[in-house]
């Protein structure tokens, strides 16, 4: 049973490569938009680069929901009998996870309440 939930995670994180593919296209394409607004003042290109922004982050935080989850289940599937070097580093990795969550939050509430472009957002 441990391989074939192994193989089910490698799996959708197979299908996660490609949402970031996707991402990277729509950033690009964003990059476009938010240029198209600076030079002409395109108050219609903005709009769609904050929106497409707002799908970017958005996506990014279901994906990032998703290893914390994982990782979260990693905790809970902690035994006594496991060496304290795995019950540390499965902890570490929930505290990266979760840490990588938050700033998610914090990306998308950026994108969704700044109205003005005041703040530059790149998915990183």
């Amino acid at each position: 049973m441990e391989l074939d939930g192994k193989l089910r995670q490698l799996l959708i994180e197979d299908y996660i490569w490609v949402l970031y593919v996707g991402i990277i296209l729509l950033s690009w394409y964003s990059n476009s938009l938010e240029r198209k607004y600076y030079v002409n003042n395109d108050l219609e290109a903005k709009d769609k680069y904050r929106n497409i922004l707002i799908v970017i982050f958005s996506i990014l935080l279901l994906v990032y929901f998703y290893f914390l989850e994982s990782a979260f289940e990693d905790v809970k599937n902690l035994k006594s009998s496991d060496s304290d070097e795995r019950k540390r580093l499965v902890l570490i990795s929930f505290f990266g996870s979760l840490c990588v969550f938050i700033s998610g939050v914090v990306f998308l509430y950026v994108a969704i309440t700044d109205h003005d472009l005041d703040v530059e957002l790149a998915f990183n």
